[in-house]
């Protein structure tokens, strides 16, 4: 016969292994790609982790059911550090406007705006647009690099 100790802890084991398996699968979820009604944007990359000096191709996509547009040169994507600190960013502008399911693809070759190689670390892509109206649409993704 187990202790009543015993059987109340792997009970309580079960359930929050439970609880937190729900979570990872409902809150924590990886798509980047979600359609919705109304502005959005995703960023979607073909993987999170890349080695070093891989390249890495990211598409802007425009998931929502309204243009966006994009007042700076760089079709508002930016790369940095998760200090925050700008590391890539590209020079020039592709299209001003993303019509509703266009896409926009970008490489990253892992070399900073300054001609210094990225190091081994995480890093966050974000885009801002903006809606017909002038709101701000924005997202962002998280990628790793690997020795």
């Amino acid at each position: 016969m187990l202790a009543k100790s015993l059987v109340i802890f792997i009970g309580i084991g079960i359930i929050s292994g439970l609880a937190f398996g729900i979570y990872l699968l409902d809150v924590k979820s990886t798509s980047q790609l979600v359609f919705v009604d109304g502005p959005s944007i995703s960023i979607v990359t073909e993987k999170f982790d890349f080695k070093k000096g891989e390249e890495i191709k990211i598409r802007i996509v425009n998931s929502g059911t309204v243009p966006l547009i994009f007042s700076d040169a760089s079709d508002g994507l930016r790369i940095t550090g998760l200090s925050g600190i700008l590391m890539y960013s590209p020079a020039v502008q592709i299209i001003p406007k993303l019509d509703p399911g266009n896409e926009i693809e970008f490489s990253w070759d892992q070399i900073k705006d300054g001609g210094d190689t990225a190091l081994e670390g995480l890093y966050k892509i974000s885009v801002k647009g903006l809606d017909l109206q002038g709101n701000k649409v924005e997202r962002s993704t998280t990628v790793t690099i690997w020795k």
